[in-house]
C-alpha cells in the first residue's frame, strides 16, 4: 500500500494521459458503456441467470394458429402450458459443488500465515466463493471487490458480472486498465421516485462516480472521488492495482448457458406441447359435420385449429349427421423426445447422470470416474482460472498483512487445493489407505480419507 497525499476531484491522470485530455477519455468510457448495454455477452449474462432461476423463454410463450388469411394469429381459447424443466440450473448446481462445496485447502509453510488466513477464509468466505462460482459458470466470469470495513479489516463484496465492463489492458484479459460498475438505484424526489444509472469508475487509486444520463456521463457530486482507505491519520491508501478480481469459467468467458440454451428452450417446449395436447379435447376429437354448409380452404385451416371442427357438404345434400375423427397421441413419443433432449443437455453441458447404468450395475472406482469424466473436464478449465485469480487474491492479502501486522508476506508461498465432492467406492477408498500407510506420510493419507471433512483438525487429533 502506498500513502497518497495530494488526490484531486477527479483521479484518474494516468488513464487521461493515454487519451491526451479528460474530454477524450470520458467519450471512451460513454462509447464503452453504450456497446457494453446493448451487447450480446451482457445479454447471455443476464440469459444465464434468469434460466437458473428459472425464469425461461418458454414464460413467455404464446398460442397461435393459422388464420384465415394463411398468417399467424395468437389466441386465447386455447390451453398454452409453460412448464420449465430446469435441467441447466441442475448442472450448474452439479458443476459448482463438485469444485467448490468442499472447503478448499491452503498449504503454506509459514505457520503463521496461516493462523491469520484462517481468520479470513472463514465460513462466510467459503459461501461467498461458492456464489463467485454460480456467477462464473451462469456469466462466464465472476467479480470479488476487496474493500476495508467500519473496522478497518479486509472484506470482500460480490459485483453481479452484467453490471461490470472491463477495460482490460491486454488481449489475454488479465491486466486491468480500469472498470466500470453499471447499476440502477432507486432515488427518492418529492414524494416520487426516480431510477438513476449510477456508474464506478474503478482506478489504482479509488473510486469515482458518475451518472449516466441519456447515454451522457454527468460527474457525481455528492459522491465524487473516494479512496479505497484512510489510514488512522486520515491520509488516503491505495494499493497499486484495482481491488477488484475476475473469476472465470474459461478462458474465453463463455457462459453455460450457451452451450445448451437451444436444447433447455426445446425440452420445455416439449413438455409444453404435451400437457397442452393432454388439455386439448377438440384436438383430440375432430368433429366432421357433414352437410352444414361447406367451407374454403382458408376456413377450414383456421377452424380445424381454433374448434377442431369441420364443416362438408356432400353433392346431394343428403346423410347430414357428426362424425368424429379420433387422434391418438403417443406419450411414448413425448418421452422419448425428453430422455434424447435431457441426454444432450447432460453431454453438451459436461454434466452427468447420477442414474447412469454404471452406478447401479457395477459401481467400482473406474465406472465411477468414467461417470464424472465430463464434469471433470470442466472442473480442471474452472480451477485452472480460479487459482489465477486465488494468486491475485493472495497479492491483496499479503499487502493488508503487512500493513496491519508490520510483517513481510511477499515471499511466502501459498498452495490452494480444490477437494472437490466426487461420489466414491468408500470401501476401496479406505482400503487403498490402509495399504498406503508404509509408503505414505500419514498427512497424505489422512487426507486422502473418506471419512475425514477437516485435514487440519484430523491432523491435530493424530499430533501431527
Amino acid at each position: 500500500m502506498n500513502l497518497e497525499y495530494n488526490f484531486k476531484t477527479y483521479e484518474v491522470n494516468d488513464l487521461i494521459n493515454k487519451f491526451g485530455n479528460e474530454q477524450a477519455f470520458i467519450k471512451f468510457l460513454e462509447k464503452n458503456i453504450d456497446s457494453f448495454l446493448k451487447s450480446k455477452k451482457r445479454n447471455n449474462m443476464i440469459d444465464g441467470e434468469q434460466y437458473y432461476i428459472g425464469n425461461h423463454d418458454i414464460l413467455h410463450r404464446k398460442r397461435t394458429i393459422i388464420g384465415a388469411d394463411g398468417k399467424n394469429q395468437e389466441i386465447e381459447n386455447l390451453p398454452n402450458n409453460k412448464i420449465v424443466d430446469n435441467q441447466y440450473a441442475r448442472v450448474v448446481d452439479q458443476k459448482n459443488s463438485y469444485l467448490l462445496s468442499k472447503p478448499m485447502s491452503i498449504y503454506c509453510e509459514d505457520k503463521d500465515f496461516i493462523t491469520k488466513i484462517d481468520k479470513i477464509f472463514n465460513k462466510s468466505f467459503y459461501r461467498l466463493i461458492k456464489n463467485i462460482g454460480e456467477d462464473a459458470i451462469n456469466c462466464g466470469i465472476a467479480w470479488l471487490y476487496i474493500f476495508f470495513d467500519e473496522n478497518g479489516h479486509i472484506d470482500f463484496k460480490r459485483f453481479k458480472p452484467y453490471e461490470i465492463l472491463p477495460i482490460w489492458s491486454d488481449e489475454e484479459h488479465t491486466i486491468l486498465d480500469c472498470l466500470l460498475r453499471i447499476y440502477d438505484i432507486e432515488v427518492y424526489e418529492n414524494d416520487d421516485t426516480n431510477i438513476i444509472t449510477q456508474v464506478e469508475l474503478y482506478t489504482k487509486t479509488g473510486i469515482q462516480y458518475y451518472i449516466l444520463h441519456n447515454e451522457t456521463l454527468i460527474l457525481d457530486k455528492l459522491k465524487g472521488f473516494k479512496p479505497y482507505i484512510y489510514n488512522s491519520y486520515n491520509f488516503p491508501l491505495s494499493w497499486d492495482k484495482i481491488p477488484v478480481i475476475s473469476f472465470k469459467f474459461n478462458s474465453k468467458e463463455i457462459p453455460l448457458i450457451k452451450r445448451i440454451k437451444t436444447l433447455q428452450d426445446s425440452l420445455n417446449t416439449v413438455r409444453s406441447d404435451f400437457m397442452n395436447n393432454m388439455q386439448e379435447d377438440a384436438r383430440n376429437t375432430i368433429l366432421v359435420l357433414k352437410n352444414y354448409d361447406g367451407t374454403n380452404l382458408a376456413e377450414f385451416r383456421k377452424n380445424l385449429s381454433e374448434y377442431g371442427v369441420v364443416k362438408v357438404k356432400t353433392i346431394d345434400g343428403n346423410d347430414g349427421g357428426v362424425e368424429a375423427l379420433k387422434i391418438n397421441i403417443d406419450s411414448q413419443n413425448y418421452e422419448l423426445l425428453a430422455k434424447a433432449l435431457k441426454k444432450a443437455i447432460i453431454e453438451n453441458a459436461r454434466g452427468y447422470d447420477c442414474k447412469d447404468e454404471k452406478m447401479g450395475l457395477n459401481p467400482n472406482q473406474m465406472n465411477i470416474q468414467s461417470i464424472y469424466a465430463d464434469i471433470d473436464l470442466d472442473a480442471g478449465l474452472m480451477e485452472t482460472e480460479f487459482q489465477a485469480s486465488f494468486e491475485k487474491l493472495f497479492w491483496f492479502i499479503k499487502q493488508y498483512f503487512n500493513y496491519i501486522y508490520k510483517k513481510d508476506f511477499s515471499e511466502t508461498s501459498i498452495d490452494v487445493i480444490f477437494n472437490k465432492d466426487i461420489l466414491i467406492n468408500e470401501t476401496e477408498a479406505i482400503e487403498n489407505c490402509i495399504k498406503s500407510i508404509n509408503i505414505l506420510s500419514k498427512e497424505t493419507v489422512i487426507a486422502r480419507h473418506p471419512w475425514v471433512s477437516n485435514i487440519k483438525k484430523e491432523l491435530k487429533k493424530n499430533n501431527l
